[in-house]
């Protein structure tokens, strides 16, 4: 569970870039949004942390216990609600990687 919100955490910041800007100048403090901007160079890196991130969330989730049983059916570890939450994660993740693409929209 700390992977999966380890990698939110990086999303937002690979996200920062175009969401710090939008949020400061919402509640007028546009100038320190324009500092957030210096943080595009670093985009890839954090959304390739973000992407090792999900990957371990997903692993941890859905990992196999090594039992198995007669028919080939091996169990998974994780509780649904393991699994509910880093599709929850996932979602966020996914919204907050792809704002730069659909913040022009916006209202």
């Amino acid at each position: 569970m700390k992977a999966a919100w380890a990698s939110v955490a990086a999303a937002a910041l690979a996200s920062a870039c175009c969401l710090g800007p939008v949020l400061l100048a919402g509640i007028g403090a546009g100038a320190l949004g324009a500092a957030a901007v210096r943080l595009e160079p670093l985009r890839p890196a954090f959304l390739a942390v973000t992407a090792v991130l999900l990957a371990f969330a997903f692993h941890g989730a859905y990992r196999h216990t090594g039992t198995c049983e007669a028919d080939g059916r091996c169990r998974t570890s994780s509780r649904p609600g393991a699994r509910f939450v880093v599709w929850v994660v996932a979602a966020l993740v996914g919204l907050l990687v792809a704002f730069p693409y659909y913040v022009g929209f916006l209202p």
